[in-house]
């Protein structure tokens, strides 16, 4: 493909890494320092200039790409770039955007603003937060399948009952195959005798019921489900957002805001939050209102400083488990070491939802493990695919040894994975395989 990104912040960056090995790439930008260290650091074609302009689209090829990605951090330059890229090309377009009101917009009507597909940065940092929460140990889950399919990335801790188990003896749910362990920042594809270890973090890929079932043998003295007692630290359209979606799915969350007119928008909006009004560095209004008491903090204020004072403030007071929005995306880790024990950034959020849109034959849904070095992608099995019409046995010689077939949905239902399994034209299946097989992956199935 020849993809055209607008745009060459973290997200534009992070999108151009992913594809440039095996795309084209053509990234237009503003800023010419930023342009030539793209050049350098990788394989892509640089454009100086306003990725809005018609002048400036032609330049780089607008007519041949396949694809236009407006990745900049501002919403209206993305609707606009996308808007004239359609104008003068037959390219699908993608617009990364902050506001949901121009999402309600769009899904209204999709032939809105000229825009193919809109992605909606804080909304998805939401879903992808509120998904963590009620799994205990859950560093990542991501759906599939029309949520027919979950996938989730675990922490096993030193008190784990799962430490020093195999495989065979923690895999003891029907639904659920273990994907893969990442220890020691390698990829372990595991077979029944693989033991797992303090400090791994194990991928599993099933029906919801089962991954719940797995993470209750993960962390057995944590909550699961909507009983965990959650406090939401920030009023921002991701703190709206997350409390909201938590609303939506039974829990009965807090959320703090400092701006007293916020807060009682805040309030007005969410019938179903408590909505403090405050400053949640204050350590004696934290311990009045006894948030040490809770079991999940989600730090979603305007800065990762922030956020990170927040939530070592609370673990400081007592709370379980802290969720921080991490902007920069490469502070995650640096979170995570520090003692939170979720970091989610919105910019690897949106460059994972784009990346779907770049794989070849008919991918639903791509979700990005540990910083890309694997991944789980859901395909829809068609009549040319090397896994069409043969037992899981045979087909599975013709991929990658790191490929691991997690799940398989036949007319809106779940069939578990099996040696002696065919696997049908129109399946949907949900596999895991190691970033550097992704060519090789994609291309057969």
């Amino acid at each position: 493909m020849r993809v055209l990104i607008i745009g060459a912040g973290q997200v534009g960056e992070s999108i151009a890494a992913d594809l440039d090995d095996s795309h084209e790439v053509v990234i237009v930008e503003r800023d010419a320092e930023r342009c030539d260290e793209l050049t350098y650091s990788l394989d892509v074609l640089t454009i100086n200039g306003d990725g809005t302009a018609v002048s400036t689209l032609e330049e780089a090829g607008v007519a041949d790409a396949d694809m236009v990605v407006a990745s900049t951090d501002d919403d209206e330059t993305n609707i606009v770039a996308c808007s004239t890229a359609k104008a003068v090309s037959d390219s699908f377009t993608v617009a990364r955007i902050k506001n949901t009101e121009y999402l309600r917009t769009w899904e209204r009507s999709r032939t809105a603003f000229g825009i193919d597909h809109m992605v909606c940065t804080n909304l998805l940092t939401a879903e992808s937060i509120v998904r963590v929460i009620g799994l205990p140990a859950a560093h990542q889950v991501d759906l599939f399948a029309d949520e027919t399919v979950q996938m989730a990335e675990f922490d096993v801790s030193e008190g784990s009952p799962l430490a020093g188990q195999t495989v065979s003896e923690a895999d003891r749910f029907d639904s659920l195959t273990f994907a893969s362990l990442i220890r020691d920042d390698e990829v372990v594809i595991p077979g029944g005798e693989t033991r797992i270890a303090a400090g791994d973090r194990a991928v599993v890929i099933g029906s919801p019921g089962s991954v719940r079932g797995f993470a209750a043998d993960v962390a057995p003295d944590e909550h699961v489900g909507t009983n965990e007692e959650v406090v939401v630290v920030g009023g921002s359209e991701i703190g709206y957002h997350a409390a909201r979606l938590l609303a939506d799915r039974g829990f009965s969350p807090r959320l703090i805001e400092q701006d007293e007119e916020r807060a009682r928008e805040l309030a007005e909006d969410l019938p179903d939050t408590v909505v403090m009004q405050s400053d949640a560095t204050d350590v004696g209004f934290l311990e009045r209102e006894r948030v040490g008491e809770a079991d999940v903090l989600v730090a979603a204020l305007d800065s990762d400083e922030k956020n990170l004072l927040s939530c070592l403030l609370a673990s400081r007071l007592g709370v379980e488990r802290t969720v921080a929005v991490v902007d920069r995306t490469v502070y995650v880790d640096l979170f995570e070491t520090v003692g939170i024990d979720v970091g989610v950034s919105p910019r690897a959020v949106v460059a994972e939802e784009i990346s779907r849109f770049t794989r070849e034959g008919s991918a639903e849904n791509v979700a990005l493990i540990e910083d890309d070095r694997a991944e789980v992608l859901e395909v829809e099995v068609t009549e040319e695919s090397l896994l069409a019409n043969r037992p899981i046995s045979e087909s599975i010689h013709d991929f990658p040894d790191c490929l691991v077939i997690g799940a398989i949905t036949r007319d809106g239902e779940l069939v578990t994975p099996r040696g002696d399994t065919v696997i049908e034209p129109g399946d949907h299946v949900v596999v895991f395989f190691e970033e550097s097989a992704v060519d090789e992956v994609t291309s057969k199935i």
